[in-house]
């Protein structure tokens, strides 16, 4: 997988939910913090404003995203000054996958597509656990045409299901959490610090290592052979990647592989013995010693619990 890719299915898990909601005005409904999630709100029709736990309510027009990667809660209501409504409004207290709601009232209707995606706090990736509390993706002719084009679908989709809306929806709504994505770091990188990740994916050269290490992960990686597929010396090479990433080429490859056997431990039934290899371990012996270093437990006991009772284990932050 390329990297934006495999940070996603690093992290997500279970089943993605959405709703279609009308609301007449006068209306204002408090979103709870979910944590483990990240959250999205599109406004399909009409306006609002979204009212964060600080700071100052930001308006909201159609055609507008709103994307919360770490769960944080925040209020959508028609206007800064309307009452905020309890109870809180959860996209997981549905069980479906998506649903469509209707408020009650009689004013001018604004029509929103919410949504939500739950994340391995177990696995956090720094490309995500770096973004801000709130992104915003303001409509913009003739800007982001797959994400205008994926909320379309997504809308009609929910608004109308014809046979087959299960399958749709849930590929639509894991497009649009990568089209959200690709947008923002589109954005984040007209204007972003060398110390991003979206300066990193942006830069040909740690792009190239980068890709590198997602694809194939069991290859016999070293700083000199990334560095070759950088197009750059040994030393400039690891000095570039150092500043961009975080951390040192090999210690981030270390990171990574052990992160993918983690998840290969606790979504397959996959022998020791096969990944070891895969994540680019000669034994399992050499794989026990180092999962065991980096997650506190052999893999067979991680496997058992399903997870670290208490422990997390983040690449560090650039």
């Amino acid at each position: 997988m390329d990297v934006l890719s495999d940070v996603v299915a690093f992290m997500r898990m279970g089943v993605p939910r959405s709703a279609r909601v009308e609301w007449p005005a006068r209306w204002g409904r408090r979103f709870p913090s979910a944590p483990g999630s990240a959250g999205f709100q599109v406004v399909l029709r009409g306006s609002c404003w979204v009212i964060p736990p600080e700071g100052e309510p930001v308006p909201v027009a159609t055609g507008d995203v709103l994307f919360f990667p770490h769960g944080h809660g925040y209020a959508l209501a028609d206007s800064p000054a309307t009452p905020v409504e309890e109870p809180d409004c959860d996209p997981y207290a549905e069980t479906e996958l998506f649903s469509s709601a209707s408020v009650e009232g009689a004013g001018p209707v604004t029509v929103t597509l919410c949504g939500g995606y739950r994340l391995d706090s177990s696995r956090a990736h720094p490309l995500l656990s770096g973004l801000p509390e709130m992104i915003h993706l303001p409509a913009r002719l003739g800007r982001d045409t797959e994400l205008r084009a994926a909320v379309e679908l997504l809308g009609k989709e929910i608004e109308n299901p014809r046979p087959g809306a299960d399958l749709v929806v849930s590929a639509l709504l894991d497009m649009l959490l990568l089209y959200i994505l690709r947008a923002w770091f589109d954005t984040s990188t007209e204007h972003c610090a060398v110390d991003s990740w979206a300066a990193a994916l942006a830069d040909p050269a740690v792009g190239a290592a980068l890709d590198g290490i997602h694809r194939d992960p069991s290859h016999p990686w070293t700083v000199e052979s990334l560095g070759r597929r950088a197009g750059l010396s040994r030393a400039a090479f690891s000095s570039r990647f150092t500043r961009f990433v975080g951390q040192p080429p090999l210690t981030y490859l270390t990171w990574w592989r052990l992160g993918t056997a983690a998840r290969m431990l606790r979504d397959s039934d996959a022998a020791l013995s096969e990944i070891a290899p895969a994540v680019g371990y000669g034994s399992e012996f050499a794989f026990a010693n180092a999962f065991k270093r980096e997650y506190g437990m052999a893999p067979g006991r991680y496997r058992r619990l399903g997870c670290p009772p208490d422990r997390t284990t983040t690449a560090p932050q650039p």
